[in-house]
């Protein structure tokens, strides 16, 4: 049965917090098959207000699980701990499976802070939270969960957990915190009917490395494996055949490994298959990170005929989704050049020359609701989606133009044209603005005028988006007063004189860095092309002066 996730308030209730003493973040019995005198191996309870009994009916993998039965509402009487050692600069991927049986208490996943929350509305079924980590120091760290009431908790309830990973026993599925073999990394996001879905990994000999048929609706799941050299076939299903994308939500998955695209996509019908080949004789596989010979297509080709080649190369990507952004977000809109802090590169609060005002933690501080500057980061649609219809695929969800931003300023910029203010009525926290055009721009209106830094990555954004859709760019001047202000109404110059004008010379005297560089590679990886004038800045001239 399909059902609709909601959230509830919380009260905080009780904290079991895990911790694992190797140097590998290996967590001992994480999958709770070992027991002595009804107590789990390795684990130690030590407050009354939780308690702790093996599970042989209700399991994820293996043979057993840890029922966990919460019996207080006083949040500091209850942990189940273990220790776990990390070390400086490796990243560990922590996950658990949680099984709610009433839905009067949801679990929250805590590694080295509080960070995602199961939805405790799915009762009677698996859900996965899952949080990856990059030590700042070597040693030890609290990982765990913390349960909170919502309303219903009747005093007493009793949760399901099992597989807490990284463990010591990770045969080739699971999230573990080091692969002597190679790693590979499922992302998935389901869809509004995720009963319907289903995906295995297996090898060429047909023996199943991993698998899942319970997933929650609207969910994105990170799975890691650890591979040996071989032949696999990653298969996902949709029960009722109609795929995961678009209709009933913005489902997409992902299999990657070293950078390299091993499957994606996200509308099929009853199933799709992708075979792929790990070690000797692997690949790429329809994706993957640098130029390589992309452009081998493109010789002496100038002008419009330039332009018309390069959407010939790249009008087939893939429709992740929107969804799908965030999880992209996650992995390749972190700041790594700037604070080099790892929390979201906004391009409406980075500072380029200083302190930011404000930062985002991935994830948790995703938009969700906002009333000023630093409450939470959402998905800029750099060129406005009310400009070509609304919610239209593939240009709703191509990464190429969407950018994270904060939300209250993207609020404030709206679907105004870019340009350059002359006299500004609101200034962001570092510096963007909207108000008046400036008279030297050619054009009479409000704008919105991002930094200095960001000039060129949104120019050549544009330029992309006037390639990638110059099929179908000619017919969204009239949806939209300031689309038209901006666009031709052509397939060929597609933006209006003072548009290309201002475009050029922000293209010119921001060029292209190795953040852009990166971001289209990344890009490359999730939707299968590539903006064209990050690699090749130069085709901006033969095709526009």
């Amino acid at each position: 049965m399909r059902k609709t996730m909601k959230n509830n308030s919380l009260n905080a209730l009780c904290l079991l917090t895990l911790l694992s003493g190797s140097a590998m973040a290996e967590v001992t019995n994480g999958s709770f098959e070992n027991w002595t005198s009804g107590s789990p191996d390795s684990w130690t309870t030590i407050d009354s207000g939780l308690s702790v009994s093996q599970e042989g009916s209700i399991v994820k993998s293996g043979s057993s699980a840890a029922a966990i039965t919460v019996n207080t509402g006083t949040q500091s009487s209850t942990d189940f701990r273990q220790s776990v050692a990390l070390v400086s600069g490796q990243t560990y991927n922590f996950s658990t499976w949680v099984y709610h049986t009433e839905g009067g208490v949801k679990a929250r996943l805590y590694v080295n802070g509080y960070q995602g929350y199961s939805n405790e509305s799915l009762v009677n079924q698996w859900q996965q939270i899952s949080y990856t980590y990059t030590a700042t120091a070597t040693g030890n760290v609290d990982v765990g969960l913390r349960f909170y009431d919502v309303t219903g908790f009747d005093g007493s309830e009793t949760v399901y957990v099992d597989d807490f990973e990284p463990t010591t026993a990770d045969n080739g599925g699971g999230n573990g915190g080091s692969c002597a073999n190679t790693e590979a990394t499922l992302a998935l996001t389901t869809d509004g009917y995720a009963s319907e879905t289903s995906w295995t990994l297996k090898t060429s000999s047909g023996t199943t490395v991993a698998s899942s048929s319970t997933l929650a609706n609207n969910t994105t799941y990170n799975e890691t494996f650890c591979l040996t050299d071989g032949d696999y076939t990653f298969t996902i299903s949709d029960s009722y055949g109609d795929g995961i994308c678009c209709e009933f939500g913005n489902g997409s998955y992902a299999l990657t490994s070293g950078g390299s695209t091993l499957a994606s996509g996200s509308t099929f019908t009853s199933s799709d298959s992708t075979n792929f080949t790990i070690g000797a004789g692997g690949g790429d596989n329809g994706g993957g990170t640098g130029v390589g010979n992309y452009y081998d297509s493109i010789t002496t080709q100038t002008g419009y005929t330039l332009k018309t080649a390069l959407h010939n190369l790249i009008n087939n990507h893939t429709t992740r989704g929107y969804s799908a952004i965030w999880t992209f977000y996650s992995s390749n809109a972190l700041d790594t050049y700037y604070e080099n802090d790892g929390t979201i590169l906004d391009i409406y609060s980075e500072n380029p020359n200083g302190s930011d005002p404000y930062n985002f933690t991935k994830v948790s501080n995703q938009c969700g609701s906002y009333s000023g500057e630093g409450d939470c980061y959402n998905r800029e649609h750099s060129f406005p989606r009310s400009w070509f219809g609304g919610d239209i695929e593939p240009m709703n969800s191509d990464i190429h133009h969407i950018f994270a931003t904060d939300g209250k300023v993207n609020s404030v910029r709206s679907s105004f044209p870019y340009g350059e203010v002359a006299s500004a009525t609101y200034t962001s926290s570092n510096g963007s603005k909207l108000g008046s055009a400036a008279s030297s721009l050619g054009y009479s209106g409000t704008v919105f005028e991002p930094i200095d830094e960001f000039k060129g990555d949104l120019a050549r954004a544009y330029f992309y988006m006037a390639t990638r859709y110059q099929d179908q760019i000619a017919s969204w001047q009239s949806i939209s007063s300031y689309g038209n202000a901006v666009l031709d109404g052509s397939t060929t110059a597609v933006f209006e004189p003072w548009v290309i004008s201002m475009l050029l010379s922000w293209h010119a005297n921001d060029p292209v860095s190795q953040k852009e560089i990166d971001r289209n590679d990344a890009a490359h990886t999730h939707q299968g092309n590539r903006n064209p004038f990050v690699d090749h800045p130069e085709y901006v001239s033969k095709i526009w002066n």
